[in-house]
């Protein structure tokens, strides 16, 4: 299990994936808005979505977990 957590305190304002979904290394999962500035959220390595924590609208804290892979 890998956990992707928020790079930095923001909004998420829209989520790419769904839980059960495969990504690939690099794809965009969400968008996290921070300052203004809409920053991609990324996954490091192939996998499959196994439970997404956030929705848009929620406003996260740095290091806090988004989602999940396996």
């Amino acid at each position: 299990m890998t956990e992707i957590k928020a790079p930095m305190p923001g909004t998420i304002i829209e989520v790419l994936i769904a839980p059960g979904q495969n990504v690939d290394e690099n794809q965009e999962l969400l968008i996290l808005e921070s300052m203004k500035m809409e920053n991609p959220v990324c996954a490091r390595d192939p996998g499959t979505v196994a439970e997404v924590r956030v929705k848009p609208g929620d406003k996260v804290l740095a290091q806090q977990v988004l989602l999940v892979m396996e």
